[in-house]
């Protein structure tokens, strides 16, 4: 089932009636207005009168919760507020002692609807008007010390809580758009450099086109030349074309480690990662196949593991064949990975082993490790020293 996140709005009925339950198990603390209804003695009228202000105090109160943050001008939201403290004060001088309690709920909705310039005395104002009203109704000093302390420290987590719903909103808004302005700085560049990549080529085949044209009645020989440049030409700019979308699309380790951190944070992962690694003098596709083992490890932590927390080690070792770059990602989870090894680690298998590298995974002590180890300099050079490229931190 979806519930409702932190900064976000109930999107449909079934996030509506989640934040709903939460809402209303708060309401348990107006057990004392309705006891002292059901069994307080009062009069038919009275009774009746008193479940006409309740229902109206709740139903307000609601209202004010659930519209908090839909563009409602302060002026609004302070009227609202007075007619709940309004509401609070006539019934408890009207009907008890148990009826403070309602100044509680308009202390909360101070917090939860009023930025907290305004809130931080409409906060203590209310506690001043629970006060005055308590030492007025016979009693009510004796239930001032239990409904003062949750009435100020509720106000004012509330203003917390306001605050964290509008920090994470703006966070959300900007991570959005960065990701559109990388979107479109790529879109930029990778129209540049195929600018750059095909404007010689096309304009070299367009003009011998033009040239072989004009050869043909004449000299056809020649025309059949250019003819055959043209081939040559646009055969070498599909070369080019294939290597460059290629090099676009291989995935760098600082960026995996960067997503990696992102996705395990999202899931409610604790992630240790190492720091920003020095892969200095590691073969680019060895870096890319390790890129690869990092995105489908975190990938399968996240779907199947159900961990808490993913360990991330980035390491160089010296061995008899030379040095080598060793990833290992454990996590404590339950140790399913999605129910053995499925397409995504026989298709990492495969990628490493072209590489010259090596891929295993399985259950550790107190979870899922995979250790995908790929060489860590080029094929004829073993004067690499042994040394650590990262540690988590």
């Amino acid at each position: 089932m979806s519930g409702v996140g932190i900064g976000q709005r109930p999107q449909n009925r079934r996030q509506k009636a989640v934040k709903f339950l939460w809402i209303g198990i708060w309401l348990a603390y107006l057990s004392a207005p309705v006891g002292d209804l059901l069994h307080g003695g009062h009069s038919d009228g009275v009774v009746v009168l008193g479940w006409i202000g309740l229902v109206a105090f709740v139903a307000w109160y609601l209202a004010l919760i659930f519209r908090t943050g839909r563009g409602e001008t302060e002026g609004v939201v302070l009227g609202s507020l007075a007619v709940l403290a309004t509401q609070s004060t006539v019934l408890a001088f009207t009907l008890g002692r148990e009826w403070l309690v309602l100044f509680v709920y308009v202390a909360i909705c101070s917090g939860a609807a009023l930025p907290f310039r305004l809130a931080r005395w409409s906060i203590p104002a209310v506690s001043v008007l629970l006060t005055g009203v308590a030492c007025a109704v016979p009693g009510g000093t004796t239930f001032l010390a239990g409904l003062l302390f949750p009435a100020i420290l509720g106000g004012f987590s509330m203003t917390g809580v306001r605050e964290l719903i509008r920090t994470t909103i703006e966070l959300r808004e900007a991570r959005a758009t960065v990701a559109q302005l990388a979107a479109n700085e790529e879109r930029l560049r990778l129209a540049r450099d195929l600018h750059d990549l095909l404007g010689h080529s096309l304009s070299l085949i367009t003009l011998k086109s033009e040239l072989a044209g004009r050869m043909l009645p004449d000299h056809p020989d020649k025309a059949a030349q250019q003819v055959a440049d043209i081939e040559q030409v646009s055969r070498q700019a599909l070369v080019d074309v294939r290597e460059a979308v290629s090099g676009y699309r291989r995935p760098r380790l600082s960026a995996e480690l960067a997503g990696a951190k992102v996705a395990l944070t999202a899931a409610g992962i604790t992630a240790e990662l190492p720091a920003e690694p020095d892969l200095t003098g590691v073969p680019e596709p060895s870096e890319t196949a390790l890129a690869w083992a990092l995105r489908e490890a975190v990938t399968n932590v996240v779907r199947h593991s159900g961990a808490r927390r993913c360990t991330v080690e980035l390491l160089r070792r010296q061995t008899l064949d030379g040095p080598v770059l060793e990833l290992s990602v454990e996590d404590d989870g339950s140790g399913d990975q999605g129910g053995g090894p499925g397409n995504g680690l026989a298709g990492l298998t495969e990628r490493l082993a072209k590489e010259g590298g090596t891929l295993e995974a399985g259950g550790a002590r107190h979870g899922f490790r995979l250790t995908a180890r790929v060489p860590a300099a080029r094929a004829g050079s073993r004067d690499a020293a042994p040394a650590d490229v990262g540690s988590p931190s």
